[in-house]
């Protein structure tokens, strides 16, 4: 894999291909993601003809949050959002589902960054506290 198909570099692609305030606005958490978690790996997912560009994944020890774009908005999934505390009250879409909560990001919003940055941390921890020790089989 060269440095230009590398999902940091796809992700790098995919926001300047954007351009306008979806672009900056998935940049500006982006850059959220980093600063929360700096072992953060980013991945690209599900890549169809539909969505060539796929959509970025931030990951550590497993799925924290995806980050998708839409017409009139960003979304911001977390894989186990349910499962969060949210005393800021960004979780504002995705109440649907039993697992996963989302944000949605539209034109002239801004996230709390301070709040943000915390409910990465504790997603990370979360999926910290699932992760099987190492060399102990799963059990069936």
């Amino acid at each position: 894999m060269t440095d230009q198909d590398s999902p940091s570099a796809r992700i790098d692609a995919k926001l300047a291909s954007l351009g306008g305030w979806r672009g900056e606005a998935l940049a500006r958490m982006r850059g959220l993601i980093h600063e929360a978690d700096p072992e953060v790996v980013e991945t690209v997912k599900w890549v169809k003809p539909t969505n060539p560009s796929g959509v970025p994944v931030w990951e550590h020890a497993g799925i924290v949050c995806t980050g998708e774009v839409y017409q009139t908005y960003v979304k911001l999934t977390f894989a186990q959002g349910a499962a969060l505390q949210d005393p800021a009250g960004l979780f504002n879409a995705g109440f649907g589902g039993g697992t996963r909560r989302a944000i949605d990001i539209r034109e002239g919003e801004a996230v709390d960054a301070a709040a943000f940055k915390a409910l990465f941390q504790e997603a990370v921890a979360l999926n910290l506290g699932k992760k099987k020790p190492a060399g102990r089989p799963a059990r069936g």
